[in-house]
């Protein structure tokens, strides 16, 4: 191969990284805090667990008829005191508050905080609203969400729904929630006489601490799939409110690296949805950190961010389906409908990312038990896919090696030709180099791109397993040995992206080239840069990249060997 060439390839190749990288970063380490109840009032608050049943809940709508009487003609239903009400199943813990029949917090079991316990979904803030919350048009609070409703709880073998209820001064409204058969949580919200309101999901996800919203790796923002094609909107890069159609959208909801709240369509189709950026800023840190408002700061001050809000606009009296509070975990979201699964962001290469998954999935269920080792064997299955492309790859590079020498002595034979007295180019010269020069290739069965294409087949794949071990929940908080004891966070210490780098400079220094000696040097120079690179990537990429490292290493010695062999029996047959 031409040795601009090369030094071309070898520049695109680290111009894409980076771009890859910039686009699709790593994800970093999620410190949610774990659950904890918000206190809506200092007195007459207590919690009651309720049970819920898995068969699915029917129920009749109650939507105002011409003839019901106004409000203030009925019988006031409303309650005394604040309380809580909880709603507990195997994958999750739902604490509801009577004020507003808002959700102010919800649990689930299933993944860790990290601080001890599970992961509270719901954003811990200084003041309501919370989720669940009535919206008005105008985007302000109704003043439903100050009322205290009734609640009302199944018993016995029935399904046991929890239904709020409140009629009076600030109007009426009813709200339901309850486990479905999938899981998720089955909600059907009603207000009667009046179809100009919505309800709230958010702020964000989650209760991150202020460095994971400062980390450039994080995901924050809005997912929805509308029409079949999923999108999403950028909670650092959103700044107006948008609006979303309801008609033909599957399901829409918020989401960071590892989790999402969703409203997902398995009832009445939603009129349309608002994406509205709020600005506030983080207080305190691990089980503390909590949310607060601020109007008029800037994101960029200390401690202030921008999340994303999100409202469901029914438009009718009553809107009822299902919301997801959970992971994104791609085998449990594809269990769910409307195509859930596709709010995990595999990236461009999913197609080949979604058969590496369920392979690491196989390899930690069967074999390791070990997030870490599974990657390990991954690796290797993926590098022995590969070898056909590798070996042709390596043969490649080293005939242009043997062929290097009688090339640059054809440049040497024109260097003085390739321009006149003037300095000009001389074309005709140039021409009956690179014909002599290809001439050689052709005599000696080299090609001169072949080193090249099997490692640029190889890029897809490569880029699989990246966008795969960024979005992976699988990897966040897991261990494999020693000190990496979270392989979605970066190493602490920066000894794995070390020993990547020292492996890539081996590697390196072992690989034939067909470059001149300065373009050597330039290439010797790649590894400090990819250690520099790898600092802040997860503990499972830099293990992936190790390890692809090690058996490169291992496979350039084992070719070395041969050709040791061979030159030894070649020299034994002459003599």
């Amino acid at each position: 191969m031409d040795n601009k060439r090369l030094f071309l390839a070898a520049l695109l190749s680290v111009g894409v990284l980076l771009l890859w990288q910039t686009i699709f970063p790593s994800a970093p380490k999620t410190n949610a805090p774990p659950a904890q109840r918000d206190a809506f009032t200092e007195t007459d608050v207590f919690a009651e667990v309720v049970r819920a049943e898995r068969e699915p809940v029917e129920f009749a709508v109650t939507g105002k008829s011409e003839t019901e009487p106004e409000v203030g003609d009925r019988e006031p239903i409303a309650a005394a005191a604040e309380r809580e009400v909880v709603l507990e199943t195997d994958r999750f813990r739902a604490v509801f508050s009577n004020r507003g029949a808002q959700l102010v917090s919800f649990v689930s079991k299933i993944h860790s905080s990290g601080f001890g316990g599970g992961v509270d979904l719901v954003k811990r803030r200084v003041e309501p609203p919370y989720p669940f919350a009535i919206i008005d048009r105008a985007g302000a609070s109704d003043p439903l969400n100050e009322a205290l409703f009734v609640v009302f709880e199944g018993s016995g073998s029935e399904a046991a729904p929890i239904r709020f209820e409140y009629s009076g001064p600030r109007g009426r409204a009813e709200k339901s929630f309850w486990e479905r058969p999938d899981g998720m949580l089955g909600v059907r919200l009603a207000v009667p006489g009046r179809s100009d309101w919505a309800f709230l999901l958010g702020p964000g996800v989650r209760n991150p601490e202020l460095e994971e919203f400062e980390s450039r790796f994080a995901r924050r923002g809005v997912v929805y799939m509308r029409e079949q094609e999923v999108e999403r909107l950028d909670s650092r890069k959103t700044e107006e409110t948008e609006r979303i159609a309801g008609s033909r959208t599957s399901w829409i909801g918020l989401e960071d690296t590892y989790f999402m709240t969703g409203w997902v369509v398995t009832g009445d189709p939603f009129e349309y949805a608002l994406v509205r950026p709020v600005v506030g800023r983080i207080s305190g840190n691990g089980n503390d950190a909590v949310f607060e408002r601020v109007d008029g700061a800037v994101p960029d001050e200390d401690g202030v961010v921008r999340e994303l809000e999100l409202l469901i606009a029914g438009g009718a009296e009553v809107l009822e389906g299902s919301a997801y509070f959970g992971a994104k975990q791609y085998n449990r979201l594809a269990e769910l409908p409307n195509g859930l699964r596709e709010a995990v962001n595999l990236g461009f290469f999913a197609i080949l990312a979604k058969p590496i998954l369920f392979g690491l999935r196989w390899l930690h269920d069967s074999v390791t038990g070990n997030w870490g080792w599974a990657i390990i064997f991954m690796t290797v299955f993926i590098r022995l896919m590969l070898f056909p492309l590798t070996h042709k790859s390596f043969v490649s590079m080293q005939k242009m090696q043997e062929v290097n020498p009688k090339i640059q002595a054809i440049k040497n034979k024109y260097r003085g030709k390739l321009k006149d007295k003037r300095g000009r180019p001389n074309s005709e010269m140039q021409r009956k180099m690179n014909e002599e020069v290809m001439g050689l290739y052709k005599k000696e069965g080299v090609n001169p791109a072949g080193g090249c294409l099997p490692m640029l087949l190889q890029i897809p794949v490569l880029f699989a397993f990246y966008n795969l071990l960024s979005a992976a929940v699988e990897l966040r908080h897991a261990p494999w040995i020693l000190w990496i004891q979270d392989l979605s966070a970066p190493d602490p210490y920066y000894a794995l992206p070390i020993i990547m780098g020292a492996s890539q400079f081996v590697q390196q220094r072992i690989t034939p080239s067909a470059a001149d000696p300065m373009q050597r040097r330039i290439f010797m120079l790649m590894p400090f840069f990819f250690t520099f690179l790898f600092l802040g990537f997860p503990s499972g990429m830099v293990l992936y990249w190790l390890t692809n490292n090690v058996l490169g290493i291992v496979q350039q010695l084992g070719y070395k060997r041969l050709k040791e062999r061979r030159a030894a029996k070649n020299s034994g047959d002459q003599k």
